[in-house]
């Protein structure tokens, strides 16, 4: 995947960083506020090797930022960066899609916080307006 990270394709370079499983679903667990190893190795049940290598690589991109919590034991945290924060789109789009074309049986569901009402996330292109895929696209390669 590291290869990718040099594509002029925006799609490549952010899958580069973010195209695996574990982590698309640390970051949808760091939304929902789980901040610490533990908490995410109970949430997702990977191994502490796995889960070390991508928080730390997540880190590195600067999704997710480390800040100590204890020193004694030494422990760490993870938090939403900027970059982080501006994810949750992403993973709302993946579940729209999934909740179209993977649906079945009993699946999570998420809420608005504030609002208590469910999240039906849509993706809009801020131009036209129109609801991304409704549209035929084109492709057009740098120069």
């Amino acid at each position: 995947m590291k290869n990718l990270s040099d594509q002029p394709c925006l799609i490549a370079r952010s899958l580069a960083l973010v195209g695996d499983a574990w982590s698309m679903l640390i970051m949808r667990d760091a939304h929902a506020g789980l901040t610490r190893f533990d908490e995410f190795r109970k949430s997702l049940g990977i191994a502490p090797t796995m889960l070390t290598a991508r928080l730390s690589a997540l880190t590195d991109e600067g999704m997710l930022e480390k800040r100590r919590y204890s020193d004694r034991p030494p422990r760490d945290e993870y938090l939403l960066t900027e970059a982080g924060r501006d994810f949750l789109p992403v993973l709302f789009a993946i579940g729209a899609w999934g909740r179209k074309h993977r649906n079945g049986g009993k699946v999570t569901k998420f809420f608005d916080a504030e609002t208590g009402t469910e999240i039906d996330a849509v993706t809009i292109d801020r131009g036209t307006g129109a609801p991304v895929g409704t549209r035929p696209i084109r492709i057009v390669m740098p120069e």
